[in-house]
This record gives C-alpha cells, structure tokens and sequence, in this order.
C-alpha cells in the first residue's frame, strides 16, 4: 500500500457526495474544501424539487452550520463566492435510477468529470419501515454503483456502511467482505430480489386490506425487524446495510471499491470544532435525559466496551482510504473503531457525566437545581424487566382496575402511560443487543493505512485517525458532553 500526499491526491479531483446534509458527510466536505481549496468540484446530491431548491438546503442545512465557521474564517468575505465555485449541490434520489438526476446535460457532465464518488446517504433508523430501508440501504447503493460505472475517470467508489453488519458477534470481527446472499444464521440463504419482492407484495396486502397509514407504517417496521431476525441480524438497519454490502461486492465488476465501516460515531474531537454534533446519536439520548433528569437508569454491561469513534476521524479515514486505493481494481473493508486499539468502558462514560453535572448542576424551567445523582446500571435484560415491572408495569395494573371501576375515567392516562412503556421496551429491545454487545473490531487493514500515512508526520496530524491519541476523560468530560448539549439540548 502507498500513499503520496493526501493533500496532494484531492488537488483538481472532483467528487460526488451523497447524504450530503447528514452529519458525517458534512464533516467530510468541510475537511475536504479547508484541506485543499484547489479541489476541483463537490457534487453534493440532496433530495429536492430541483436544483435552486437543492442549492437552498446545502446553503441551509450544510455551508450556514457552526462546522463550516473556520473555513469561514480563512475566506472571509469570499466564502460565498468560494464554495459558488467548489460546490455544486444537485437534487436527486438514490432510491432512483441514475440518483433521479433528470437533466440529461447534467448527468452527462457529471459522468464526464467524476473522480469519485462517495456515498454517505443512509436511514440509520434501527425500527424503520422494511421498504423505506431497502431503498435506501440497499437498492440506493446498488444505484450509487450503477451510477458510478458510468463515470468515465472514476477512480474509486467509497461506500460508508456501519461495523454492525455483524450482527451480534463475539470475540474478533475480521475486516472481510460478505458473500452474496451470506446470512448470519448458519444453513440459510439470503434472496435479496425476493426480500424487495416481499416488501412489494406487503405494501399491496396492506392496501388491499384498507389499513390506515399509521397501520401500514406499524406493519412495515415489524416486518423490517422480522425479517432481519430470521436471517440473524438485530434490526433493520444493518440488515439492509449488509445487503448493501452484497450487492456492492456482487455487481462492482473491476470497479475499485472500498467499503469504510464505523462503528458508533460520536462528536468531534479536535478538527475543526471540538464536541459539534448533529442529533441524539445513540449514547447522546441517554446523556440528553440525564441532562433533564428525565433517565435515572442505564441497561447495559458497565464494563463492556463501547465501540466509539468521533466523526473527525472517520473522515479522515475515508479521505486517506481514496488517496491509498485510487485505480486500485479490488475491493477493500476498513473498521473504524477504537475497541481493539484503545477501548473505553460504558463505566468511564457514566462516571465523566456525573462528575459532569455535579460540577455543572442542571436547573429547570423555574430555576431550581436538578440534583445529581448516580445513574442505576441494569446490568441484565433481567433485571431491566424486573425494574419495569416493579416500577411501572405495577401501577399500570393498578390504574387499569380503577379505570374499570370508574368506566373509563382513566382511559386517557393509562394510555398514555402504555404507549411510553411499550415504547421504551422496544427502544430496550431494539439497543440491548449494543449494549451487551461482546465483539471486538479488528482494524488490521486501517493499522496499515495509519502507519502508511504516518510517514507523513504534517499530514498524519492534519488527517489524524488514530483512537490511541484520544483520551477519553477528557474527551468525555471537556468535549463531547459540552458538545452534546450545545448542539442537541441546545
């Protein structure tokens, strides 16, 4: 493997983004044009009506966000004109052929000037509709592929999946491609034309049978969840991202291919903005309810690791990874991950936020202080249910008999209280398996990308993504909480 410089390889390259406006590929772009202002173009494809609209979301939703303020900064007042040059926001669809990109002009253009082509575009909803999933995940991939073939100088196709297309592993997880048609269950076989037909036919059942809209989407997401359980993965998500995968592997031809796998991505830590985040990813909802007071409990092993990797870094992966396998006519899997090289325990996230909130109390609407107290760890799916069903589903019996009692008096609470318990149980169904989760990432291939771009020193620090240079403490305590509650809790 060899890089030259990275700075270098994005000189007079044009690239095309998809998601676009999602966190990752925000901070992607943002590294991309600080790094080298002499990139050619960054084709960022966005869902809207046309491209004025697709223009208004990316100054919107990308260019105006606190992220771009260092960028800003160097440009001052020729920002503006400076990503009008660099930046070309496109409406589209990868749910669509030819990435619903309908001015043939454009298209060609595009197909003429692409280097390459990087897609970021994903639902990351573990209980999303089984159809909405596959379109995406799945059948959006093998849309971005058919989309690069096209391309006439591409030189590499960078397809951002998650590690979790492992499923429920334990110990090592090798970086290896999948086989078409591989299940995790042994003995089984994965049909992934007759998973879309399914997801066809059920949507015309649905219909047929006059189900509402909200039934319909019920009906959806339990399929998603049932059949990614049959075939062993946890949930919807990463069972249409590893179909992703296997189309990506089967259909690529010679065209290079490298498929960057992250594990839980967090805030960023050092480029450009320290703790700037984008939403609740995973932990970050229970440290925004904890932030309110409104979670006094945690389920999960305190002292698993929990496989974190800040957004800054898994950017900077994906921009060595297509300076190190450019024209390469191969496939490669990279894991980026900290859980073999420098892992941190659920514990030490716990202890950093509440050594966090005891320093900086919390206080309501009216003033007064939130006082801080440990979280309970409900180290068992055991002892989760037995917790629920002493401190909630207990009550719930009681009000259903007073409600029977008083024909219905309580009808209205005791929904309400059943639709947060059912809900909570599903979201504790639906992350227990992350929460207990035992497998450990092998990062084999992206150790040898980092000690390749290493011999760099200037461009091993700009490019920085390595977790053994992260200290979690701190990042905890000074970093990605602050950050979490800036830019989430805002």
């Amino acid at each position: 493997m060899e890089i030259g410089s990275i700075v270098e390889y994005l000189k007079d390259k044009s690239i095309l983004v998809t998601g676009s406006t999602g966190f990752l590929a925000k901070i992607f772009v943002e590294k991309v044009l600080r790094t080298q202002p002499d990139v050619k173009k960054l084709f960022l494809l966005v869902r809207a009506e046309d491209d004025i609209a697709a223009g208004q979301r990316v100054r919107n939703q990308v260019m105006a966000k606190d992220l771009f303020q260092v960028l800003r900064g160097k440009h001052g007042n020729g920002f503006d004109a400076f990503v009008s040059k660099k930046v070309s926001p496109v409406a589209g669809d990868i749910t669509l052929e030819n990435l619903g990109i309908e001015d043939v002009e454009l298209r060609e253009l595009m197909w003429k000037e692409i280097d390459i082509v990087v897609n970021v575009a994903a639902t990351t909803n573990f209980f999303e509709r089984y159809d909405v999933a596959l379109g995406i995940n799945a059948l959006g991939a093998k849309h971005v592929l058919e989309f690069a073939k096209h391309c006439r100088k591409i030189k590499l196709l960078l397809h951002v999946s998650t590690a979790y297309v492992a499923g429920e592993k334990e110990g090592m997880i090798p970086e290896k491609p999948f086989c078409y048609g591989e299940a995790l269950k042994k003995d089984m076989h994965l049909d992934i034309e007759e998973e879309l037909k399914l997801a066809e036919n059920s949507i015309k059942v649905f219909h047929e049978k006059n189900l509402t809209k909200d039934a319909e989407k019920v009906a959806m997401k339990e399929l998603g969840i049932k059949r990614a359980r049959t075939y062993g993965w946890p949930n919807t998500y990463v069972f249409t991202k590893a179909m992703g995968e296997m189309l990506l592997g089967h259909l690529r031809g010679d065209l290079p291919l490298v498929i960057l796998r992250p594990t839980i991505i967090t805030s960023i830590y050092k480029d450009p903005l320290p703790g700037w985040i984008e939403g609740a990813r995973t932990i970050d909802s229970v440290i925004v309810g904890y932030a309110k007071g409104s979670i006094s409990s945690f389920l999960g092993d305190p002292e698993l690791p929990m496989d974190l990797i800040p957004g800054d870094m898994v950017a900077s992966a994906m921009i060595a990874a297509m300076a190190a396998h450019s024209d390469q006519h191969s496939q490669f899997i990279y894991h980026v991950s900290s859980s073999l090289r420098h892992p941190v325990k659920y514990s030490n996230l716990e202890q950093s936020g509440y050594q966090y909130f005891v320093k900086n109390p919390r206080t309501q609407s009216d003033g007064k202080v939130i006082k801080t107290r440990r979280m309970q760890i409900l180290k068992t799916m055991a002892s989760f249910h037995r917790f629920m069903f002493l401190r909630y589903r207990i009550p719930m019996e009681v009000l259903r008999l007073v409600n029977l009692v008083f024909c219905g008096l309580f009808s209205r609470q005791f929904n309400m209280l059943w639709k947060k318990y059912t809900f909570v149980m599903r979201l504790a169904d639906l992350y227990a398996p992350y929460t207990f989760f035992k497998g450990c990432f092998d990062d084999s291939n992206l150790e040898k990308l980092r000690m390749t771009a290493a011999k760099n020193s200037t461009e091993a620090r700009l490019f920085d993504f390595d977790p053994k240079n992260i200290a979690w403490d701190d990042y905890f305590s000074n970093i990605h909480i602050p950050g979490v509650l800036k830019h989430v809790c805002k």
